[in-house]
């Protein structure tokens, strides 16, 4: 699927989608919508960015917002960067490995159910922090 363009082809400037429109039934949807990239976020990733922003940002007041441990926060932070089309600064291949308090971490938020396994797994092959 092609991407919409986001400058106006006459002047550069900033375009926004205003109308959506049906070719079969011709209904019509108009106002201010989110531009592509953030469309293709799910309502709870959608949700998560609204808190990170409330919470300028910072994930000791996000774990606290929203009661999830440090590590699961950021791996949610990674994915919602990737489903934009960045990849997370920092995110290395040859990351040194997790300390054994840091796998700990992430072994308690598995118990407490609020990752998955899949999720721990990834979090436990990922490097440590620098």
């Amino acid at each position: 699927m092609p991407e919409l363009p986001t400058a106006c082809p006459l002047c550069q400037g900033e375009l926004i989608i205003t109308r959506f429109e049906c070719q079969s039934c011709e209904t019509a949807f108009e106002g201010r919508f989110l531009p592509p990239a953030f469309a293709n976020l799910s309502p709870e990733q959608w949700q998560f960015v609204k808190t990170f922003i409330r919470c300028e940002g910072k994930i000791k007041s996000m774990e606290a917002e929203i009661g999830l441990s440090y590590p699961t926060i950021r791996n949610r932070l990674h994915e919602i960067i990737r489903a934009l089309g960045y990849e997370p600064y920092g995110v290395e291949e040859n990351q040194p490995p997790k300390t054994p308090a840091q796998r700990q971490q992430v072994l308690q938020a598995l118990e407490k159910g609020e990752i998955g396994v899949q999720e721990a797994l990834r979090l436990l092959e990922e490097g440590g922090e620098e």
